[in-house]
C-alpha cells in the first residue's frame, strides 16, 4: 500500500552556518559599528542580543535573510518575549520549531478527512503517516496539504509505492 510521511524538519547545521554569516555581516555593517549586537546558538534555540529595539529588528531582518538563503522558512522560528539585559541592551530567545505538534497534527488530519480523499492518516509522534490505495490519491493529498496554508512549513518524505 503506497504511503508517505509528513514531517517538519530543520537542518541545524544550516542554522549554524546562517548564524555565522549573520555575525560576519553584523561585524562589517556600518550601522552596527560600535554595537554590542550578537547572535549565538543555544541548546534550546537562538539567542539574539542587541543594544535596543531598533537594532534587534535589524538583526531579525539579517537573520531572516540568511536563514532564507539557507532554505529555512520563517515559519519555523518562534520568537519569544523581548527582555531587558544588562545595561540598556535587550535580548530575545528564538526557538526553532521542528516536528509537528499535536494540535497542528489533529488539524491536518481533520482537514484531510473532511476533504473526502480516500487515504488513511495516522499520527506517529511528531510526524504524520498518510497511506492510500492509489498513488494519485497520495499526490492529491500532498497538494491539499500544501494549499492549507499552514503556519509551519512541512515536508513530504519516505514516499513508498
Amino acid at each position: 500500500m503506497p504511503s508517505f510521511d509528513v514531517v517538519s524538519e530543520v537542518d541545524m547545521s544550516e542554522v549554524d552556518n546562517a548564524l555565522q554569516n549573520v555575525m560576519r555581516e553584523i561585524s562589517v555593517r556600518y550601522d552596527f559599528k560600535g554595537s554590542k549586537s550578537a547572535v549565538e546558538a543555544k541548546d534550546d534555540g537562538i539567542l539574539v542580543v542587541a543594544d535596543d529595539e531598533l537594532k534587534l529588528k535589524q538583526v531579525h531582518e539579517v537573520l531572516r535573510g540568511q536563514l532564507h538563503k539557507r532554505g529555512i522558512e520563517p515559519g519555523q522560528l518562534d520568537y519569544q518575549k523581548v527582555e531587558p539585559a544588562t545595561g540598556m541592551s535587550v535580548r530575545q530567545m528564538i526557538t526553532v520549531k521542528a516536528g509537528i505538534d499535536k494540535e497542528m497534527a489533529k488539524k491536518i488530519v481533520k482537514e484531510i478527512k473532511g476533504s473526502k480523499i480516500k487515504v488513511q492518516v495516522s499520527i506517529q509522534g511528531d510526524e504524520l503517516r498518510v497511506s492510500g490505495k492509489k498513488r494519485d490519491d497520495l499526490q492529491e493529498t500532498m497538494q491539499f496539504i500544501k494549499s492549507m496554508g499552514l503556519e509551519q512549513p512541512v515536508q513530504f518524505k519516505n514516499f513508498r509505492d
